[in-house]
Formats: C-alpha cells, structure tokens, sequence
C-alpha cells in the first residue's frame, strides 16, 4: 500500500518555483515537455544522470506552475490540457545534442512496461518556437553528425570509384 503526503505550497513557495522555471528557461537553448506516469524514481535518476553528462537536467514542475512561467515567458504551449506529471528537460545545448537520449529512455520504459513517458513538445530557444512530438521524434533519430559527413562523402566519392572500376575493366580488356 502506497501512502502519498501532499503538502500545499505557500504563495512564496509558488512564486519560488514559478521564477526558477523562468530562469532556467532563460538559461536553457532548447527545452522538452515530456508526460509520464507509473516511471519508478529509479528511471528517472538514471536519465537525470545521462542527462547531466550533456549539461542538461530534468525538473519535474507542477503544470499549473510551469504554464504561469511559459506565459510570462511569451511562450505559447499549453500545459493544463496534459494528464500526467509533466516532466521539464531544460538544455544549454541545441536540441538535436538531447533528443536521443530521451527518445531512447521513453522506447525502454515503454518496451520493459515500465511506465509511460511521451514528449509533448520542446521549445527551441534560438528559433523561439515549439516544436511539436513528430518534428521532435525526427530529429532524435537523426544520425550524428559525424555519420552524416561520412555519408555525404561516400555519395561524392562513389561516382569516382565507378569511373575507376569502369577503367580498370576496360583496361584490362585491351590487354588481353
């Protein structure tokens, strides 16, 4: 049996958490809105630690309180319409640097049926826009960048390796 203590916050508490989240929001280049529910504290420390070696950190806020600081903020995401706890990643680096990790930790709390943990949104400080889950999923299964280079010098290059095979083949052909 579980026992759950509920403890009102005062006005000054409030007021506290509403002026860190600004903050931090201030601070942050890009920022995650993610909903979860039945994700053990366990989960949660082990992806506020992958997290924390990219600079970033994971805040569980009260949607009320969390919405009052987007709207001071003139930010336009609307946090009262979820129905789970709604977990905050706030990033000093760009998006495409964090999406991954949390990608990968919603498929495995998903696929062990350890919970729900679904992003809503992020907010991209730089662009000053939302986006919204399906943009957010693309980016998080980009390849790095370092793959996409590779890539790009495999395309160049392989017109080059065909020439040379072609060549090579008809080289041959005339000496024998």
């Amino acid at each position: 049996m579980k026992i759950f203590i509920y403890m009102t916050l005062t006005k000054a508490q409030k007021k506290t958490l509403i002026d860190d989240a600004s903050v931090r929001m201030n601070a942050s280049k890009s920022t995650v809105f993610a909903e979860f529910s039945g994700v053990t504290v366990e989960e949660l420390k082990r992806l506020r630690r992958e997290l924390k070696k990219s600079g970033s950190d994971l805040k569980i806020i009260k949607k009320r309180l969390l919405n009052i600081a987007l709207k001071n903020l003139g930010v336009q995401f609307d946090t009262m319409s979820m129905k789970s706890q709604l977990a905050v990643v706030f990033s000093k680096g760009e998006l495409n640097a964090i999406a991954p990790l949390i990608h990968k930790f919603a498929k495995e709390v998903i696929r062990a049926k350890k919970g729900n943990f679904a992003v809503l949104a992020a907010y991209d400080a730089n662009e000053k826009r939302i986006i919204d889950s399906n943009e957010f999923k693309a980016i998080a299964t980009l390849p790095s960048r370092e793959v996409l280079l590779a890539q790009i010098a495999m395309m160049l290059t392989m017109p080059l390796k065909q020439l040379m095979m072609v060549l090579n083949e008809r080289a041959k052909k005339v000496q024998a």
